[in-house]
């Protein structure tokens, strides 16, 4: 038993070592510039121990971007400043969203390489993993205090994690990433507004 829970941390303190060595190098200069060979020099390993424990360099790079998607709905959730108040619980949910957007790490990671190393539908099923639960969980609090219309939460759900993963490309692409993130923040609170219920 003892020993078996030493090769577990042993495991996980290698693969947190891959991970931590493979992120700032994949942000520095994108995945298709950085070799196996780099990473698990970086993390001081060999290649057999990114075989074993990722099976290769996409397989990392997933762990990564699952790593940064989970920050991110951390990120999320604290800059919610008032949970109690459904409205302002969205907005400021999707405020920060977008604020993250201009972070060159997701920018890199997350929206650049990811789509092309993982393929759009497995890019997309992450993006869900981790963005449709808030979105999901916030429509359904707003629907049940009456903020919103009674509709289907999880179809209003999925249409506005669409709409946020077009403005978040949009960020990323865009010369000018401030007046994009504004511009993009405008027509996402306005597609959310329509959801809302004309208070009486």
């Amino acid at each position: 038993m003892v020993e078996r829970r030493r090769q577990e941390d042993r495991s996980r303190a290698t693969r947190t070592a891959l991970i931590s060595a493979a992120r700032p190098l994949f942000v520095e200069r994108g995945y298709g510039d950085v070799s196996a060979e780099e990473i698990v020099g970086a993390a001081g390993l060999t290649r057999g121990a990114l075989r074993h424990h990722f099976g290769g360099k996409p397989e990392l790079f997933r762990a990564v971007l699952e790593q940064l998607e989970g920050e991110l709905t951390a990120r999320i959730l604290a800059e919610i400043t008032d949970p109690q108040d459904a409205w302002s619980a969205l907005t400021d949910g999707m405020r920060a969203f977008l604020d993250a957007c201009e972070d060159p790490e997701l920018i890199q990671i997350a929206l650049t390489d990811a789509p092309a190393v993982l393929g759009w539908t497995a890019w997309r099923e992450i993006e869900a993993d981790h963005g449709l639960g808030l979105i999901i969980a916030g429509l359904e609090r707003a629907r049940l205090d009456g903020v919103i219309s009674q509709q289907p939460v999880d179809v209003a759900a999925r249409l506005l994690l669409s709409a946020t993963i077009e403005a978040a490309l949009l960020i990323a692409a865009g010369d000018d990433r401030a007046a994009a993130r504004s511009t993009a923040e405008d027509a996402l609170l306005s597609l959310l507004s329509g959801l809302r219920k004309e208070r009486q």
